[in-house]
């Protein structure tokens, strides 16, 4: 758990989100983090839109009072979960940690991950229902001028 916080703590640097919107070198694709030189999130330039796709995924709650009732909790909240992919991919996560220590042993680990856009222009593009599990896949373009909106 600890170093899956590490991970997204790394990943949420402001040197990685900083080439989001940068348009300095035409060639550059990617955001590099570390040596290792993998790609980590692509650069919206002038004059070029950036899709983003994500699948967000649902479940039924196990009492409903029928099989669409089921349908349409289980796609609701597939939305809410594609809409908070997209928030996170393109502001990032805030998140918190905190560890406790004793006798140079750990007590207790706690981390907080939080995150806050507002997402206009999302597309459902396409929508899959199986043994009480909805996906829902979803993209949206982005563009310099509707970012700086």
């Amino acid at each position: 758990m600890r170093i899956s916080a590490l991970l997204a703590l790394f990943l949420t640097f402001p040197a990685l989100n900083a080439g989001f919107l940068s348009s300095n070198e035409p060639n550059v694709k990617c955001v590099y983090s570390g040596t290792e030189g993998h790609c980590v999130e692509p650069i919206l330039k002038s004059g070029h839109e950036l899709v983003i796709t994500v699948t967000g995924q649902g479940v039924a709650p196990s009492v409903t009072a029928s099989p669409a009732q089921a349908y349409a909790l289980a796609k609701r909240a597939a939305m809410v979960d594609g809409y908070r992919l997209i928030a996170e991919r393109v502001k990032g996560v805030q998140v918190e940690g905190q560890d406790s220590i004793k006798n140079m042993m750990l007590q207790q680990s706690t981390t907080r991950t939080s995150v806050e856009a507002l997402v206009r222009g999302a597309n459902v593009m396409n929508t899959s229902f199986k043994e009480g599990l909805c996906e829902v896949e979803m993209e949206i373009s982005l563009s310099y001028s509707r970012v700086l909106q």
